[in-house]
């Protein structure tokens, strides 16, 4: 980097061309089944109901996972308002951390030379896996942040002592078990195995310090779980078993089966193009004359994590996220062995791709418009990756830059911020079509029916709740997904949000709720033997796969 600006200048200035590629548009589409949905709804329902202990989807308490996610899902709502917005602001926030967390990690690895240190975060915060974190609301960016917190604070303590890094590595570790659970562990203790395999370092000796951290991971990360097996020893096999031994084990305990090749292509796919200077330079480079240390860093923070996620039953894309800040490091590695004329080399295939992809779309419109998609795209779409092509030719005839990493480290930024601020319109144009319900909402809204009770038939939908500040009834009439958990409910109270139509009682239930004149939402065809419902509606009307009926507009 030109020596005008330090290393941590630029770094805070890709912070900020990131976070505003991030922020710009961030609620302008509504929260998008289903992960996101559940994890808005939740916070939302946690947040007027006042209870920070149970969880609640839909008014059942919801215990898939350790509450951190919903209570920061809840302060963000908290902080900007019952919006999209304010579901998403905190883990842009934690990826924006994530960055500087990386950065820090690159000193440490690359022995302080803050240059390589900052280019393995701008690698990082261009990876397109880790921007698709950043977008949809999950458990995966608070734990990502929390592990690269645990991470970075024992290797800084091993690197130069200092008791406030051993404690960050406790603090950060509990806060990631209350995030997930036992995976939280994957990133921090591959980083301590591969610290010591091999590499003759000298142990820092036990002192009353470990004792006091570890005293304070339990109270952090298990004072919830004992909270909750002291109110019901149930809560012992349900964490345990159901959803931790089965969640790995079996692949149909909550649908989420996958091949075991499935992160082996993914995991490149989605780090491209940089996952592909990294194969190829990793192929190229004789295991011999790589030192021990990234050697170490491929093999416990890399290829450990990813075949032990893909022995995982249930795969889920950035369940593998913790694999890549090691990806990103040793892709600095590698390409750092490079002479500038074969970096040059990357420079121009990797200029070429991303000017490809930004061609594209620009072409998207016309492609969305020529060919049988179920898209809609407006032309004025094309006008951010135009601009991101436009940059990168300036770039390429303009700056005068000797040196060529800094300049492939640029098209990569430039691309990044092209690519968020081409998303964005296009997700806000298609919310139906990524499962949003926003428009659902606006047309309740919009026909003055948000006041009356709202069914939605056989599909868990707490996207509407979210959109409408509300609980609907779910009608279950079969569907896997709507099978709810009910055994924690102290009474029968929720069947208020939820009726089986198989069971008769329930059905009559319904029948006394269409003298107050609902909305009826439906997905598809109801069964031959629930015309009867439909039958009820004078008035019906298609909002993109779904019919609205009502006893009048």
């Amino acid at each position: 980097m030109p020596a005008s600006l330090s290393s941590r200048t630029w770094l805070w200035l890709f912070v900020m061309v990131l976070g505003m590629s991030l922020f710009v548009g961030l609620g302008s589409w509504g929260v998008l089944e289903s992960s996101e949905a559940r994890y808005a709804e939740i916070g939302r329902e946690m947040l007027t109901g006042h209870d920070w202990l149970h969880p609640r989807l839909l008014g059942i308490q919801h215990f898939h996972k350790p509450p951190l996610t919903y209570w920061l899902t809840a302060a963000g709502l908290a902080l900007a308002g019952p919006t999209a917005f304010g579901v998403r602001l905190l883990p842009v926030l934690a990826v924006l951390l994530q960055v500087a967390l990386v950065y820090g990690l690159g000193l440490l690895l690359f022995a302080n030379d803050r240059a390589r240190a900052l280019a393995a975060a701008i690698v990082y915060g261009t990876l397109p896996v880790v921007l698709i974190s950043a977008l949809n609301v999950t458990t995966d960016a608070y734990l990502q942040t929390l592990e690269l917190a645990a991470t970075y604070g024992i290797l800084r303590h091993y690197a130069g002592g200092g008791r406030r890094w051993l404690y960050l590595f406790w603090v950060g570790l509990g806060l990631a078990f209350l995030t997930k659970g036992p995976v939280g562990f994957v990133l921090p203790l591959m980083a301590v195995i591969g610290f010591y395999f091999r590499q003759q370092q000298t142990r820092r000796s036990f002192t009353v310090h470990h004792l006091l951290g570890l005293g304070l991971f339990g109270l952090v990360g298990l004072s919830w779980y004992l909270y909750l097996m002291a109110e019901d020893s149930a809560f012992v096999r349900y964490f345990l078993f159901q959803h931790t031994v089965e969640r790995f084990a079996n692949p149909e305990t909550f649908g989420r089966s996958k091949p075991w090749w499935f992160y082996l292509v993914l995991a490149p796919a989605t780090s491209l193009p940089w996952s592909a200077a990294l194969i190829t330079q990793a192929i190229r480079t004789r295991w011999a004359e790589v030192p021990q240390q990234w050697r170490n860093v491929l093999v416990f923070w890399v290829l450990v994590p990813l075949g032990f996620f893909s022995l995982s039953g249930s795969k889920l894309l950035l369940y593998v996220l913790p694999i890549f800040p090691g990806v990103a490091l040793l892709t600095v590695y590698y390409l750092g062995r490079l002479s500038d004329a074969a970096l040059h080399r990357w420079y121009a295939g990797i200029g070429f791709f991303l000017g490809l992809l930004l061609a594209a779309l620009c072409l998207l419109p016309l492609f969305v418009e020529a060919l049988p998609v179920p898209l809609e795209i407006s032309p004025a779409t094309a006008l951010w990756p135009a601009a991101g092509i436009v940059l990168l030719v300036l770039q390429h005839a303009l700056w005068e830059q000797v040196r060529v990493a800094p300049r492939l480290l640029l098209i990569a930024v430039i691309f990044t911020a092209a690519l968020l601020l081409t998303a964005k319109p296009i997700l806000h144009q298609n919310q139906l079509a990524f499962n949003g319900s926003r428009p659902l909402a606006d047309f309740i809204r919009s026909h003055h029916l948000e006041n009356r009770p709202i069914l939605v038939y056989d599909q868990l939908l707490p996207s509407l709740a979210f959109e409408l500040g509300r609980l609907p009834v779910s009608l279950h009439d079969g569907n896997h997904n709507l099978t709810r958990e009910t055994q924690f409910e102290p009474g029968q109270s929720w069947q208020q949000n939820l009726l089986y139509l198989t069971d008769t009682t329930q059905e009559r239930t319904l029948r006394r709720l269409l003298p107050q004149h609902p909305v009826l939402l439906v997905k598809g065809e109801v069964k031959p033997e629930r015309q009867w419902l439909v039958q009820a509606f004078s008035m019906q009307e298609k909002v993109g796969e779904w019919t609205v009926y009502s006893g009048g507009w």
